[in-house]
């Protein structure tokens, strides 16, 4: 049965901020499967009524919560290491599992910070949230599996900082984070499961059955920034290949590379103009 009550009203998008302060990752995790729970329970009348809400953060607070550890990098310090040693497929494990816990904040984030969209768009980053929190409790429990766990090597910030940059415009949160950012793990995916493939040991074929489940599921991922992206476009009249130019400029988004996963990318909903662009960029 569907339920609609003023007591949800406050719940939903306000849940997903206090999701994204938590610092403790199982309870982050605890948080997001709960609130994929109750967006199933609750109407497009109660949540288009509280999508009309402007939130804000708690003042002090810091967005978004993260345990004290992995000590945070710039990119260029965090070490390349070989996947055939033990400690090699830790560290690797440990920068996938850094990646799908940005991911569950990136989506909170988009849940809570953007106001006045359709209920769809909510259900959506919920629903992305609520994956990204499946994905690091695996990847989670093949790092302890090694030994180690989440905050024993260093890590760098890039997914957030991009974040900061588009926390004002929704349109360039779709098209830089999943539609740029998450979409270079279509990519980098397959590339990784083929070295795992080489250290053939049974750690390194677990991961690349975890890494099955990761790549299937960020295709949705990316379809939903795709969705979104076009469906903002079309509201504000603007080309979607050529604005997309301008915003990688605007906010100096990393220039991708090739290979590129073109199955990967037209499945999750790229057209082909925009492959030939990434090509010819």
């Amino acid at each position: 049965m569907t339920v609609s009550t003023h007591a949800q009203l406050p719940g939903l998008r306000q849940q997903a901020l206090e999701a994204l302060c938590m610092a403790e990752p199982a309870a982050k995790q605890a948080a997001t499967h709960a609130l994929q729970q109750k967006v199933l329970l609750v109407d497009d009348a109660a949540l288009a009524t509280e999508a009309a809400v402007t939130l804000h953060p708690p003042l002090g607070g810091t967005l978004p919560g993260r345990p004290a550890l992995p000590r945070l990098v710039p990119p260029g310090s965090v070490p390349q290491r070989s996947p055939f040693t033990l400690q090699g497929l830790a560290a690797l494990l440990h920068a996938i599992a850094h990646i799908e816990f940005n991911a569950i904040n990136l989506a909170l984030d988009a849940v809570w910070r953007f106001p006045g969209m359709p209920c769809d768009f909510y259900r959506d980053w919920v629903r992305v949230a609520d994956e990204e929190a499946l994905h690091f409790g695996l990847v989670r429990s093949e790092l302890q599996a090694l030994g180690h766990d989440y905050g024993d090597f260093d890590a760098h910030d890039g997914l957030w900082e991009m974040c900061v940059k588009t926390q004002h415009d929704v349109t360039a949160r779709m098209a830089l984070v999943p539609r740029t950012l998450e979409a270079r793990g279509l990519d980098a995916t397959p590339l990784i499961q083929a070295r795992l493939r080489q250290v053939d040991t049974d750690a390194a074929q677990r991961a690349i059955g975890v890494l099955d489940i990761i790549l299937r599921d960020e295709i949705g991922h990316v379809a939903v920034g795709n969705r979104w992206y076009a469906w903002l476009c079309a509201r504000q009249g603007l080309q979607p290949v050529a604005h997309y130019r301008q915003l990688t400029r605007l906010h100096r988004a990393p220039r991708l590379r090739p290979p590129f996963n073109e199955a990967a990318r037209l499945a999750a909903g790229f057209t082909r103009q925009e492959l030939d662009d990434l090509h010819a960029s």
